[in-house]
């Protein structure tokens, strides 16, 4: 099933640093937010810390439409911020895209 454009994209994102490094990617991201909920379509955009892994964490976005994320995606922040994270990330960070509706 395909969604429209106007359809809100909701995403799940796990990222892991490197062992010792989870103060870096918390630093990252206090930059980043800001000008991310300031984007046109951000509905969503809030990390959160792994209760027993200082160095996991959990990345919940939502967007108006696929085209405010793919908007996102190309912001010059966003390039910037992909580059600077090879710096202290484990690897490429794991994007679970969620189906529009819940199913309950």
């Amino acid at each position: 099933m395909s969604q429209s454009a106007a359809t809100p994209v909701s995403l799940v994102i796990l990222i892991a640093t490197r062992p010792g490094l989870g103060k870096e990617q918390v630093a990252a991201f206090e930059r980043l937010a800001p000008l991310v909920r300031a984007e046109e379509g951000c509905l969503q955009y809030d990390m959160h810390q792994v209760a027993d892994d200082p160095d996991r964490f959990v990345l919940v976005e939502r967007w108006a439409s696929q085209a405010a994320l793919d908007a996102h995606d190309a912001a010059p922040h966003m390039v910037e911020a992909d580059a600077s994270n090879r710096a202290f990330r484990a690897g490429p960070a794991q994007v679970l895209r969620l189906v529009a509706e819940p199913l309950a």
